[in-house]
């Protein structure tokens, strides 16, 4: 984009969108402007062409690839260069007590192909079975919260090996693993790892780990009727006078009185 500095947008992920409109967009010819804003919905465009795009002042040079994001309210202005077509899906979103700042205009990079079929299935969806178009917009939107972000002060995205390791503990919480397992499933060397992994989430790799078995086990001791045996087996501490003190030291009670505790 030929902008240097991005504006950012605060966007409230925790709840479902609620799409009002999904739909392919098919502007020009050459030379055509586009004034408009949306008084109440937010706009969600991943764009298949080229064009000057002005988003509440601040000037961007779309291409294909390019996605932006904007909140209802906001001016924006297109200029486009011959026929030009995108996705669109105008939507409301909640009001999250946190949301994830976002740059109002930026390009997916390798997350294209998956964006714009996350945006296709939404709107193959949405006619039918509106509960399915939610579930992909909220899945792209998503991916778009986790792309680089734009310059200007937002924090830097989460390192690669960090969420390959995370994703690869999740997926293996029954099984026995190690800090140097994880960090070759995840590309990088164990310092490497253990360096990235504190910076990006304040904990240990073990620790991190530690803290995801137990609230798998929290979970199933409360909402299922497992064996207490069963329970240590699926989050990786099978020694069952292992998984009480574990128990006792990160949920503050034995197994049996997690279990009793349904409040």
């Amino acid at each position: 984009m030929s902008n240097t500095h991005s504006s950012t947008v605060l966007v409230p992920l925790d709840e479902p969108p609620v799409p009002v409109a999904i739909g392919v967009g098919i502007h020009g010819p050459a030379g055509h402007v586009d004034d408009f804003q949306l008084p109440d919905l937010w706009q969600f465009h991943l764009y298949d062409y080229e064009a000057d795009l002005t988003v509440d002042g601040v000037a961007y040079e779309i291409r294909p690839g390019s996605v932006s994001l904007v909140p209802p309210g906001t001016p924006v202005r297109y200029r486009y260069r011959g026929r030009s077509e995108h996705l669109y899906v105008h939507l409301r979103l909640g009001s999250a007590a946190e949301p994830r700042e976002v740059a109002a205009v930026q390009h997916a990079g390798r997350q294209v192909g998956l964006l714009e079929g996350q945006l296709r299935q939404a709107l193959a969806a949405w006619p039918s079975t509106p509960g399915r178009a939610v579930a992909e917009v909220w899945a792209a939107l998503w991916r778009v919260a986790e792309l680089a972000p734009a310059q200007g002060g937002v924090a830097p995205a989460t390192h690669a090996a960090v969420v390959a390791a995370v994703s690869f503990i999740e997926e293996r919480l029954a099984e026995p693993l190690t800090v140097p397992e994880i960090a070759r499933a995840a590309g990088v060397s164990h310092n490497h790892l253990t360096r990235l992994f504190r910076a990006a989430t304040g904990e240990t790799v073990i620790g991190y780990l530690r803290v995801r078995r137990m609230a798998q086990a929290r979970h199933l001791l409360r909402a299922s009727t497992l064996s207490i045996p069963a329970v240590a087996a699926t989050v990786g501490i099978p020694d069952l006078q292992a998984f009480n003190k574990a128990c006792r030291r990160e949920l503050g009670a034995s197994p049996r009185a997690v279990r009793a505790d349904l409040g």
